[in-house]
């Protein structure tokens, strides 16, 4: 059970307008629609979102978000992340069971190296090191770099209204992978 109780159908008719702009005629998240029983939180949060076409190509910019998520404990967004946009993204299974399994392997290119590297560097001391910096700017120039550091800090925010709200999974989402 949640711990703020989600709006329910049918919504006002400004919410149920930002519910389409967000979803594309799919039905809303629990998360936007408990974030939309408060309208300055829910016009906060879609005011910071980054799903837009960013600076980064799909692919790294769901890496970066599957394994902040995954890094935060989160399975609700890395689950709706991973089966919405994982095939789009052309991510492979192993790819994906490897950003909530934490093995940085060979398979992934440099660029991803570095990403994944970054991402990890953040979540443990909310900061890059020199060498994850200079790892991120081989590949990466200041709109990307900067586009990389806020999904982070905003997935992590993300992570933790999931988390602190304690959502249940959504229907069609990924699950966590089995720990071997």
């Amino acid at each position: 059970m949640p711990r703020i109780e989600p709006l329910n159908d049918p919504y006002a008719p400004e919410v149920q307008a930002s519910f389409d702009r967000v979803m594309r005629g799919a039905p809303p998240l629990a998360l936007f629609r408990t974030l939309a029983v408060s309208e300055r939180a829910w016009a906060r949060f879609r005011a910071g979102s980054l799903l837009d076409k960013g600076p980064l190509s799909l692919r790294e910019r769901e890496i970066v978000i599957d394994r902040t998520s995954a890094l935060n404990g989160c399975e609700y967004e890395w689950g709706v992340h991973v089966a919405l946009f994982a095939e789009a993204a052309g991510l492979t299974p192993q790819e994906v069971a490897a950003t909530a399994a934490g093995e940085v392997t060979a398979d992934w290119s440099p660029a991803e190296r570095a990403l994944l590297a970054a991402v990890d560097g953040l979540h443990a001391r909310s900061t890059l090191s020199q060498a994850e910096f200079e790892a991120l700017r081989v590949h990466f120039d200041d709109e990307q770099m900067l586009e990389i550091i806020l999904l982070c800090g905003f997935y992590r925010t993300v992570s933790y209204l999931a988390n602190a709200l304690d959502l249940p999974l959504e229907a069609g989402a990924a699950r966590f992978p089995a720990a071997a």
